[in-house]
C-alpha cells in the first residue's frame, strides 16, 4: 500500500515567487526513517526541504528536520524562515512568534503580517551564539573558488571557519566584479574542505557594497548545492563575524545574494552582543508561497 506525504513549497528571502531560496516542506512524516526522509528531499531536488514533526523538546511548537538533496543540516536560516511562515498560515497561528525545534537547539521566529493579518515574513534568531574556528589557507579557499589567490582580501579578516549553530568556510573577495567571476571547483573544495577541523557545510564568499550592506554567494556541492540562492545560516555567521571584529554591542547587516543565479535575494540581519560578551544573531525576510501537492512512496 502506498503512502502520500502532502508537501509545499515557497520562495524565502524574497516578496516575489521565483526569487528568492525555495523551500520544500513535507507533512507527515513522523514514521519514516532517515535514509526516506533523505530519498525525498534528493527527489524533491530543492536546496533544502524540511520536515514538520511533533515537538519533542519543551517549550517547541514544532520540530523540523533539514536536509539537502545530500545531507541532514542542524539549524539553517531560509528552511526555519520559511518553515515559520507557512506553519503558521497552514495551522492559523494567531501569536506572533514560533518556536522552531531543530537538531541544533530551539530557534524562536518572530512574525510579519500582512494588513489582511497574513503572516507575510518572518526574523529567526540562530540557536547557538556565534563562534569563530580556525583561519585558512588563502591559496586553498580561492582554488576552491576558482579565483586568484589575490582575489580573497585578506585585510578585513582572513579566511576562517565560522557559525551560530552550522559551520561555513567564510571569505572577502575585492569587489562584486571578483564575486560574480567565482565559481565552485568541486576537486578543490573535496581536497580540502572535508580535512578542515570542523568541516562546513559550504563557502560564503562576500564583498561590501557600502555601509551596512554586502553581496555574497555560497557554494556547497559537498552538501549537494552547487550554488544557493539565499543562505540565512551563513550570514547569520558572517553578521557576527562582522560584529566580533568591529567591536561595539551591535551591527546591523543587509545582504543580497543568488544575483548571478537570476533568484534575486534580501536577507535581513541584526547581531547583538549580551553581557557576557556572546554574541547572538538575528536573519529575517520575506516568503511566497509557490506551490502544493503530494509525494507518493
Amino acid at each position: 500500500m502506498s503512502l502520500e506525504l502532502e508537501f509545499a513549497t515557497a520562495d524565502v528571502f524574497t516578496e516575489r515567487r521565483f526569487a528568492g531560496n525555495p523551500l520544500g516542506l513535507v507533512f507527515g512524516a513522523q514514521e519514516l526513517d532517515t535514509a526516506i526522509l533523505q530519498a525525498v528531499a534528493r527527489e524533491l531536488g530543492l536546496p533544502e526541504t524540511v520536515f514538520v514533526l511533533p515537538a519533542e523538546a519543551e517549550g517547541a511548537d514544532i520540530r523540523l528536520r533539514i536536509f539537502t538533496p545530500a545531507v541532514e543540516l542542524p539549524f539553517a536560516g531560509h528552511p526555519s524562515v520559511g518553515a515559520a511562515v507557512m506553519l503558521a498560515r497552514r495551522l492559523k497561528h494567531a501569536g506572533e512568534t514560533l518556536v522552531l525545534e531543530e537538531a541544533a537547539g530551539l530557534v524562536p521566529a518572530r512574525l510579519t503580517r500582512d494588513s489582511t493579518g497574513l503572516p507575510v515574513a518572518a526574523e529567526i534568531e540562530a540557536p547557538l551564539p556565534f563562534a569563530m574556528g580556525a583561519a585558512l589557507d588563502r591559496a586553498a579557499i580561492a582554488a576552491c573558488a576558482a579565483l586568484p589567490e589575490e582575489a580573497i582580501h585578506v585585510n578585513g579578516h582572513p579566511p576562517l571557519l565560522a557559525g551560530c549553530g552550522a559551520a561555513f568556510a567564510i571569505a572577502e573577495v575585492e569587489d562584486a566584479e571578483l564575486l560574480a567571476a567565482a565559481m565552485p571547483d568541486l576537486a578543490a573544495m573535496a581536497r580540502y574542505l572535508p580535512l578542515l577541523p570542523t568541516p562546513p557545510i559550504g563557502l560564503l564568499l562576500h564583498t561590501p557594497l557600502g555601509i551596512g550592506r554586502r553581496r555574497a554567494r555560497m557554494f556547497a556541492p559537498l552538501s549537494g548545492i552547487v550554488e544557493d540562492p539565499a543562505t540565512g545560516a551563513a550570514n547569520i555567521a558572517l553578521a557576527g563575524l562582522l560584529l566580533h571584529l568591529a567591536g561595539g554591542s551591535a551591527l546591523l547587516l543587509e545582504v543580497e545574494q543568488g544575483i548571478e543565479m537570476g533568484r534575486p535575494s534580501e536577507l535581513y540581519l541584526s547581531a547583538r552582543r549580551e553581557a557576557d560578551g556572546a554574541i547572538r544573531v538575528r536573519v529575517g525576510g520575506g516568503v511566497v508561497a509557490v506551490s502544493r501537492g503530494f509525494v507518493t512512496l
